[in-house]
């Protein structure tokens, strides 16, 4: 068996000639023809009311987190199960993250627990559209409303994925989108805010051109640009946003091959969920995904490690996600879990992820889940 990775980029010769075109521009600090262009496209894509490409998902996070109005000591809600980038945007304001539980099915923000745990220093919830299944938002947003706290969507896994039929990144007042080079659409290295509410557009502007009224002055709204209000750089190079520009070209090609495969895996398993062995992920009726991984949970620990062990033997790169945020050093140094979070425990040791990326072949597939089986079927945990 040939070696497959996990994550395999999905370029051809678009994406070189765009970055080409780039170079021959000229023009290759931020702000150019191509982001405008990606700027453009990705509102179309999710209705959200600006898009500003930033250099990472992060960035956005970070954007995101200035334009709240945090302050030292203010709290914001997250999922325990996230990537570090969730709290950490907000931890660099002076905010406590309040670590909260996962649902079992979807792995998402348990949004039953969110109410329980507001406090007159909550200054936004950061629902986590983790695999790109949607978060539970009516409830979450009639919950945030009722508050009067903000609502930042990570969506870093979740372009082209919607709830109830809306495109996700469009429902919070703020959102994160990931182009990392092992998502779905991808440049590398980048990210995008999205920005649905009208009254932080400017400011988002501002915060991204460091603290400057740049934008204004280019639009010819002011005859020169000065520092403003706080910001950093977050623009990415206009490089990277020609390949995002050739990659968001061919978007729906990408995500239609990425769920022919995820459905694949999904009808390869079926047998060993029925028969107890696995279970496959859950995608509620009311969301559409992306396609963006697929994973398994299996019984425990010792069991995620012998499969890992095996397909690894084999050649095979599979991963797993994450440590739990309220029980790592810096979860603990820096926020707070009031209520346990068991699920996050239980799914950070038993969740596995398979490869997935375009061109993954059935036949491999078939080989993937062959390892799988037949070294679950080894374990003593295993159902007969």
């Amino acid at each position: 068996m040939q070696p497959i990775p996990f994550n395999l980029p999905h370029i051809g010769d678009l994406e070189a000639k765009h970055m080409l075109d780039a170079l021959n521009d000229r023009h290759l600090s931020g702000d150019g023809r191509f982001t405008k262009l990606c700027n453009t496209e990705i509102e179309r894509l999710t209705t959200a009311g600006m898009a500003l490409l930033t250099h990472s998902c992060t960035a956005a996070l970070e954007m995101a987190a200035m334009l709240t109005g945090i302050e030292p000591g203010d709290e914001v809600i997250i999922p325990s199960f996230t990537f570090v980038s969730t709290a950490n945007a907000f931890v660099l304001r002076g905010a406590v993250p309040i670590f909260v539980d996962i649902r079992e099915d979807t792995i998402n923000l348990d949004e039953s627990l969110i109410e329980h745990l507001i406090t007159s220093r909550t200054r936004a919830i950061v629902p986590v559209h983790y695999a790109g299944v949607a978060c539970e938002m009516d409830s979450i947003l009639d919950t945030a409303r009722k508050h009067g706290v903000r609502v930042v969507e990570d969506a870093a896994q979740a372009l082209m994925s919607s709830y109830k039929g809306r495109p996700l990144g469009s429902l919070g007042d703020l959102a994160a989108l990931s182009f990392h080079a092992t998502k779905n659409v991808i440049s590398g290295e980048g990210g995008a805010i999205l920005v649905n509410d009208p009254l932080l557009r400017e400011r988002a502007e501002i915060i991204r051109e460091k603290g400057t009224d740049r934008s204004r002055f280019f639009r010819g709204q002011v005859d020169r640009y000065t520092w403003v209000d706080i910001g950093s750089s977050f623009l990415p190079g206009e490089v990277t946003a020609a390949l995002l520009w050739a990659q968001l070209e061919q978007v729906t090609t990408i995500t239609n091959a990425r769920l022919a495969i995820w459905n694949r895996y999904h009808k390869l398993f079926e047998s060993l969920e029925l028969e107890g062995v696995v279970r496959r992920p859950v995608v509620p009726n009311t969301c559409q995904h992306n396609a963006h991984m697929y994973y398994l949970l299996v019984d425990g620990l010792s069991q995620r490690t012998a499969v890992l062990d095996a397909l690894k033997r084999e050649g095979v790169s599979a991963t797993f996600h994450y440590v739990p945020l309220h029980s790592s050093p810096g979860g603990r140094r820096f926020g707070r879990a009031p209520l346990s979070c068991p699920v996050s425990e239980s799914i950070g040791e038993r969740l596995l992820r398979l490869p997935l990326w375009v061109g993954l072949s059935e036949s491999t597939q078939e080989q993937i889940f062959n390892i799988v089986r037949q070294t679950l079927y080894s374990s003593p945990n295993a159902t007969p």
